[in-house]
C-alpha cells in the first residue's frame, strides 16, 4: 500500500497532474448554532476531501513554501498560515499601535473589512497570474492549475447525496493547500504609510491614528479608495454589512473605554481591551 502510495505520489509530481478522482468534495451542511433550520443561509457547509488528495498536498505544499520562504514572497502584514505566527502576535501588534497612540494624544480610527466567501471566491486564473508573477516555478505551476481545475462537489445530507456539480471559481475549503494559496493571492494588497494593515487570513483590518480626527478619517478613506479598485480588479468582494468602522479614543473616565465601539470580532474576539 505505502509502495504503491509513493508511486502515485512521484508520478502525480513527473506528470505535474492531480487526478480528477480526487478532485470531488462531499459537502455537509451543519446548521449554525440556534439558527433557524428553514433558512438556507444558516446552514455552515463543512467539505470533506479524499484522504489520497490530502496526504499529497502535504508534498506539494511543502515545495509551494519552500519556494515562498526562501524567496520571502509572503506579505508582511499576512500572520495567518505562518509557522512561529498566531492570531495572538496579530492582536499584540494591533494594540500595541491603538496605546502608543494614546501615548501620544492621538485617537485610533479602524475598519474591519468582511470579505465575502473569501475562498470560494479567488478568481482562478488570477492566482495562477500570481504564482507566474511571483516565479513560481513552472513545473509546480502546471501541478497547482491541475489541482485548482476539473473540480466537483456533491452534497450530503444524511445518506443522501445530490449529483455532482462543477466548481466554477475558488479554491477548494478544506483543502491543505487553500490557506497559502490563498496568502499569494493577496499578497499585493495595497498598504500606504499612513495606515496599518493587519491581515490574519481573510481577517483584515485597517487603522490609522492622528491627534486630529479628521486626517484620521482622510488617511482611512485614501486607503479604502485604493482597495476599492484593488477588489475590482481582483474579483473580491466585500459584505458590507458586516464590515465596520470603529473608533479608538482614551476616555475621561477610564482608558479601557472604547469611545462608540461596536462589538465586533476580530480574530475570534468580541473586542479588544485596551
Amino acid at each position: 500500500m505505502v509502495f504503491a502510495l509513493t508511486e502515485i505520489i512521484n508520478n502525480i509530481f513527473n506528470f505535474n497532474y492531480f487526478p480528477n478522482a480526487w478532485k470531488t468534495a462531499v459537502v455537509v451542511p451543519i446548521l449554525k448554532p440556534g439558527k433557524d433550520p428553514t433558512i438556507p443561509e444558516n446552514y455552515r457547509p463543512i467539505s470533506l476531501l479524499s484522504t489520497l488528495s490530502k496526504i499529497t498536498e502535504n508534498f506539494i505544499l511543502d515545495k509551494l513554501n519552500e519556494h515562498l520562504i526562501g524567496n520571502k514572497i509572503l506579505c508582511p502584514e499576512q500572520f495567518g498560515f505562518r509557522k512561529s505566527l498566531t492570531t495572538n502576535h496579530q492582536l499584540l501588534r494591533v494594540v500595541e499601535y491603538i496605546t502608543s497612540g494614546f501615548d501620544r494624544g492621538e485617537c485610533t480610527a479602524a475598519v474591519f473589512l468582511d470579505i465575502q466567501k473569501a475562498f470560494d471566491r479567488v478568481w482562478k486564473e488570477g492566482l495562477i497570474h500570481k504564482l507566474i508573477m511571483y516565479k513560481t516555478p513552472p513545473n509546480l505551476v502546471q501541478l497547482l492549475n491541475s489541482y485548482l481545475n476539473d473540480r466537483k462537489f456533491v452534497v450530503r445530507i444524511g445518506n443522501s447525496s445530490s449529483e455532482s456539480k462543477m466548481m466554477k471559481a475558488g479554491i477548494p475549503q478544506g483543502g491543505k493547500i487553500s490557506p497559502v494559496l490563498y496568502s499569494i493571492y493577496v499578497i499585493d494588497i495595497p498598504t500606504t504609510h499612513k495606515t496599518l494593515l493587519g491581515m490574519y487570513a481573510d481577517d483584515t483590518t485597517i487603522l490609522a491614528r492622528n491627534k486630529n480626527p479628521k486626517y484620521t478619517a482622510a488617511a482611512i478613506n485614501q486607503h479604502l479608495e485604493k482597495l476599492d479598485d484593488w477588489f475590482v480588479k481582483w474579483k473580491i468582494a466585500l459584505n458590507v454589512n458586516k464590515t465596520e468602522a470603529v473608533y479608538f479614543a482614551k476616555g475621561e473616565k477610564n482608558i479601557s473605554q472604547l469611545s462608540k465601539l461596536k462589538t465586533k470580532l476580530f480574530l475570534g474576539l468580541s473586542k479588544l481591551n485596551i
